[in-house]
């Protein structure tokens, strides 16, 4: 899988489809990698698409990143795949993003769009539950683990040791990161999951939302999906103006299902996401 160093590590990429097709990036959930959403990307390229998938810093096979510079691991994802949509010569991307994925997608849309043609998103997370649970998953353990052990017990973490495996030059560049240092910055990226009045989302404020001119979807929530509640999938509809809510392509309650199936078989939470492909094709073709 090739890569392209920014902001001075490793980003690990692959490209799918026909380079003449209509450009399409997509960004899973979570800190996961690009693989998860592998399915969609072909059935987009089959559709017309030229499809990136990309492992964002901590996640997949891409190098660890923890600065100051960004005031959110989301921000820092943005940035980078601004950075990466341009080092490939792509021009207005199509970005497609669930979960996480749709918070960097809002971000970049919002403080890059030159390099946004649309914006399509779902699953998106926001409101006082969804967002203490990001605190607790990306932060807080990270934080106490490191105050308590140092780094050499950060490494030792699941999330930690599997990026490790994924790509080994993540052992040294953890180790290298002075424990006091990677605290500061985990303190300084948990204030984006306070819920916030003003904050549909964690982490940007809704003024910034009328900043997005790009055409934007956005798939219907689940009324019983905690995580990504429908409150905030119609906050965001109503902030981005000219954003369209369409059909979930998934039954009411796939997410808590899906959720239920991770927690016993260790899998993915949601392996469905290939399912959202027809919308994004028909979205693609409209203009």
């Amino acid at each position: 899988m090739p890569s392209i160093e920014i902001n001075g590590g490793q980003v690990a990429y692959d490209v799918l489809g026909d380079d003449a097709g209509v450009p399409v990036v997509l960004t899973p959930g979570g800190r996961a990698s690009g693989e998860l959403v592998r399915s969609l990307g072909e059935r987009l390229a089959a559709g017309g698409a030229k499809v990136l998938l990309w492992d964002r810093p901590n996640g997949g096979r891409s190098d660890v990143q923890f600065s100051r510079r960004w005031p959110s691991e989301a921000h820092m994802h943005a940035d980078t795949l601004q950075q990466l949509i341009r080092e490939l010569g792509w021009g207005p991307t199509l970005l497609a993003g669930g979960s996480s994925g749709g918070r960097v997608s809002i971000i970049t849309a919002i403080e890059y769009p030159e390099v946004t043609r649309k914006l399509f998103l779902w699953h998106i997370a926001g409101g006082v539950y969804s967002s203490m649970s990001l605190a607790c998953g990306y932060i807080l353990g990270n934080i106490s683990t490191a105050r308590q052990g140092g780094m050499q017990a950060v490494i030792e973490m699941p999330e930690w040791k599997q990026r490790i495996d994924q790509n080994p030059r993540n052992h040294e560049r953890l180790l290298a990161i002075p424990q006091d240092e990677f605290v500061e910055v985990l303190r300084l990226w948990l204030d984006a999951y306070v819920p916030t009045p003003g904050q549909a989302i964690p982490g940007v404020s809704d003024e910034l939302f009328a900043k997005i001119v790009a055409p934007t979807e956005i798939v219907r929530s689940d009324k019983t999906d905690l995580e990504h509640p429908l409150e905030t999938c119609l906050q965001v509809n109503s902030l981005i103006e000219g954003s369209r809510i369409v059909d979930s392509p998934w039954a009411e309650n796939a997410w808590e299902e899906a959720f239920a199936r991770s927690r016993k078989t260790g899998g993915p939470p949601f392996d469905l996401t290939a399912d959202v492909a027809p919308p994004i094709i028909e979205f693609l073709r409209d203009g």
